[in-house]
């Protein structure tokens, strides 16, 4: 039987010191921030195989809590590295309302550091632990957050102080705790991360369900390891736990378990997509919301122990594994294209193709709501077993060749400082330089009429052209022979779902700055149809493309129209407007100064 303590099963408070909050409140309660610090800091004081720290602030000026957990208190990434273990980096709150993991993840270290009869795990492991990371939403306790889950009674807010899920911030890095999570994982180079959360959705009887990136968003290295030498072990011990797993739980078609569940390709907005593009395995824990807070605890407490396991069994070989990963990365862009030289964008599920699973639902029928005139679910609670398809492979929709360097003009310093807090490495040129770059111009521009995580997203269509230009000074050079390359493709090639284009960095581009006065747009006019070359064009040729434009019956009859289309064709018309202002460059010799 795999060893939980008898406090954790039965939820009686031991007779110690170190009974949490949730123990000593029969797992209806969550401790508040102050408690949690208070607790974290006992720890630190009591064993030397731990430190408490902080590894940044909150928008709300809250400390962000980290322990750190080594049996030879190596307590930097540098010395355990050296060691051969494997760092394994666990959050939970990342939305703080779902704070199964910080309970489990406290009593895990009790287990491991202070009572000592789980320190087996910290054999070939350093535990690096978040168990807050949205502190301010944690603060912001209210009876109704949560509306479809089940405890604890004191659950805080999905959202930060700022209402940023930072779940959805990874690339775009606005809240203040993106950046100091960016920091302490290019400080610490984990070597698998542990991403803690409850569920929304439909109604099973498993507590504990999981994610997994085994896509071609992964590094294949990396997804090789994590569906043929992590996944099967994990269930195998979730099993012997009591705790079967099943995948997230995501149905075909709403909530009808029998249309099957689907996959999909995390983009890098979320913390397993980021972690993929970052070269090394992530597990997402979804913990069932329907189910009671205790059962959720234990469900977290068993999974995080059954990953360190692992994570210990298999140190050496992940420790390779992720190096390999890396060297893969900074070597992309030298790569034939044939051999992997791309990297895929956009991926959608495939549907021609699944494979049946064991799947236990509960009883449920479709119904007609007298309330609202819809088709909606009605669980039951009898157990179902099912056969389903699990529609297994995603395709990638969209890939592009990854260019030797991209280059940014210096001005752009937002954009920059973004690049920076993501550990991109990045030059400068010394001096001027003329090259022929790939430049990128955004065509029909659309924002989204609604703002998503505090921004208007725009759509574009991309169209490259080649052109040589002279470039500055100080232009920054990203160059892709660095093992965070598919990172920076993902952020700069507007293509991308996460680019930064597309979260709105480069909308003053889509902006005409100069404007002409009617008045002055009528003489343009008729000099533009007399003269016999105005602006190097002949006057039978513009002649001929003014009458086939009004034919348009968009542009005749609307004077303001027709006064646009001429300045447009006119020599007067600002050409760079929604021209991106990163190139692609390839095959180049440069000066750089560091």
């Amino acid at each position: 039987m795999y060893p939980i303590l008898l406090s954790l099963l039965l939820l009686a408070a031991p007779a110690d010191d170190w009974t949490t909050e949730f123990e000593r409140s029969g797992g209806r309660l969550t401790a508040t921030y102050q408690e949690t610090i208070d607790y974290c800091r006992r720890l630190d004081k009591a064993s030397k195989w731990i430190r408490f720290e902080s590894f940044g602030k909150s928008g709300e000026g809250r400390e962000l809590p980290l322990l750190i957990v080594d049996k030879n208190g190596d307590f930097s990434a540098e010395h355990a590295h050296k060691r051969g273990k494997a760092i394994v980096l666990v959050q939970a709150g990342i939305h703080s309302g779902e704070i199964d993991g910080k309970d489990a993840g406290l009593i895990l270290i009790r287990e491991m550091a202070i009572t000592r009869e789980r320190e087996s795990l910290l054999d070939h492991v350093t535990l690096v632990f978040i168990p807050i990371y949205n502190v301010d939403g944690h603060e912001h306790v209210a009876p109704y957050n949560r509306v479809n889950q089940k405890g604890p009674d004191n659950a805080g807010f999905r959202a930060n102080a700022t209402f940023l899920n930072l779940n959805r911030d990874y690339m775009k890095a606005d809240a203040p705790e993106t950046r100091a999570w960016l920091s302490l994982w290019n400080r610490w180079d984990p070597d698998l991360l542990v991403d803690c959360h409850v569920t929304n959705g439909a109604d099973y009887p498993y507590v504990v369900t999981y994610l997994v990136e085994v896509f071609e968003n992964a590094d294949p290295g990396v997804a090789a390891w994590t569906r043929d030498r992590f996944v099967p072990p994990l269930g195998a011990g979730m099993r012997e736990s009591g705790f079967p797993l099943v995948h997230y739980v995501d149905f075909r078609d709403g909530h009808d378990p029998k249309s099957g569940l689907k996959t999909w390709a995390s983009t890098p907005r979320f913390s397993t997509g980021y972690v993929a593009l970052a070269n090394r395995p992530a597990l997402l824990v979804e913990t069932h919301m329907l189910k009671d807070y205790a059962s959720r605890v234990r469900g977290t407490h068993a999974i995080l122990g059954r990953t360190l396991e692992i994570a210990g069994r298999e140190a050496k070989d992940l420790r390779r594994i992720n190096v390999e990963a890396d060297a893969r990365s900074a070597s992309l862009w030298e790569t034939k294209p044939e051999a992997g030289g791309v990297v895929p964008l956009r991926f959608e599920t495939d549907y021609s193709d699944s494979v049946m699973i064991d799947f236990e639902g509960y009883e449920y029928r479709p119904e007609t709501s007298d309330v609202t005139g819809g088709t909606w679910h009605r669980y039951g609670t009898t157990p179902v077993a099912m056969r389903v398809p699990l529609f297994h492979r995603q395709k990638a929709t969209l890939s592009v060749l990854v260019p030797q360097q991209y280059w940014i003009p210096p001005q752009w310093t937002d954009v920059i400082a973004r690049l920076e807090a993501h550990g991109i490495e990045m030059t400068r040129l010394a001096a001027p330089q003329t090259e022929h770059t790939v430049v990128y111009r955004l065509l029909d521009p659309k924002w989204a009429s609604t703002p998503f995580e505090g921004r208007h997203t725009v759509t574009y269509d991309v169209k490259p052209f080649g052109e040589t230009r002279t470039y500055p000074a100080g232009t920054v050079v990203v160059d892709m022979a660095q093992r965070r390359s598919r990172i920076a493709v993902h952020l700069l090639n507007p293509s991308a779902p996460d680019a930064l284009a597309q979260w709105g960095f480069f909308d003053t581009v889509f902006e005409a700055k100069e404007y002409v006065e009617d008045y002055v747009m009528e003489e343009i006019a008729r000099e533009m149809l007399s003269d016999s070359s105005f602006g190097g064009i002949s006057r039978d040729v513009f002649a001929r493309r003014f009458r086939e434009a009004m034919r348009d019956t968009a542009l005749a009859g609307h004077p303001e129209r027709v006064r646009a289309w001429f300045y447009k064709n006119s020599p007067y018309a600002e050409t760079r407007v929604g021209e991106y202002p990163v190139v692609s460059v390839s095959r180049v010799g440069i000066q750089v100064q560091y």
